[in-house]
């Protein structure tokens, strides 16, 4: 199920991160990385915030939904 669908204040389990190598590089740079947790704290306007390895990351919902969980 992609990131985006995710309830808030569950925790999940980051199984594969979806978009071109560009795409991935940079979503390893925030901390999403396969295997590692990750709990959507919120959404607002479009963005997903959420905790992953410590700390509060804001994605957009269309990042939020090439990370699988």
């Amino acid at each position: 199920m992609p990131l985006g669908l995710a309830s808030a204040g569950e925790e999940n389990i980051i199984k594969k991160l979806g978009g071109d190598p560009e795409t991935k590089k940079f979503l390893e740079n925030l901390g999403f990385v396969v295997g590692g947790t990750v709990t959507v704290v919120n959404e607002i306007n479009g963005s997903v915030i959420v905790n992953v390895k410590g700390a509060r990351v804001a994605v957009s919902k269309e990042m939020a939904n090439k990370i699988m969980v």
